[in-house]
């Protein structure tokens, strides 16, 4: 397989198609060439399938720490730390809120992961921007404490961060998909041809 895609990308661009050949002397002949093209889509939405599951269980664990994180805010307020930082500088229902909007934004990137469509990039970009307004509103309140904390540099960039893996592992996997229709395009014109 390495093989193919090195031919093809090491091809001038004119005379793009499936290599007729399997390596050794004998020729490809079309169901062969079928074959194969299938075999690599088959493999590709697999690969597809699992990554965007991985990503998606990831994101979901987040949300339940987050769930976790809600709770304990409005059952004892700031005994969480790293809540208790904020305990001069906001009140409790926003500290929750912004955990909730956190939850929106992962709900989001893992619907967005899950559509493998343009419909689901949109959810992820949803994901982003809700990911950014949420990083500034944490930044904000970090830069009033009297310290600054590194410990919680997660609250501004944990969903933005979420958002941004997502968008990249969409990217990657959309494009390895449009490499296998490629193929497929190609052993069409071969046959064309």
């Amino acid at each position: 397989m390495k093989k193919l895609v090195r031919k093809l990308r090491n091809s001038d661009g004119e005379n793009l198609s499936l290599p007729i050949h399997d390596g050794g002397s004998r020729p490809l002949d079309s169901q062969e060439q079928e074959e194969l093209v299938r075999s690599l889509e088959r493999s590709q939405a697999e690969q597809s399938r699992l990554w965007r599951t991985v990503f998606a269980t990831l994101f979901f664990c987040y949300i339940a720490f987050l769930l976790y994180s809600i709770f304990h805010q409005a059952s004892s307020p700031w005994e969480l730390r790293y809540h208790a930082y904020f305990m001069e500088e906001m009140y409790s229902w926003m500290v929750i809120s912004a955990d909730w909007v956190a939850i929106l934004a992962c709900s989001f990137a893992i619907i967005g992961l899950i559509h493998e469509s343009m419909l689901g990039t949109r959810w992820i970009k949803y994901s982003w921007y809700t990911g950014i307004v949420l990083a500034i509103f944490w930044l904000y309140y970090m830069l009033r404490l009297p310290k600054f904390r590194w410990d919680i540099i997660w609250l501004p960039f944990g969903p933005l961060s979420a958002a941004a893996i997502c968008l990249y592992v969409d990217h990657l996997l959309t494009e390895s998909s449009e490499e296998v229709r490629k193929l497929r395009a190609y052993m069409y014109s071969y046959k064309a041809s």
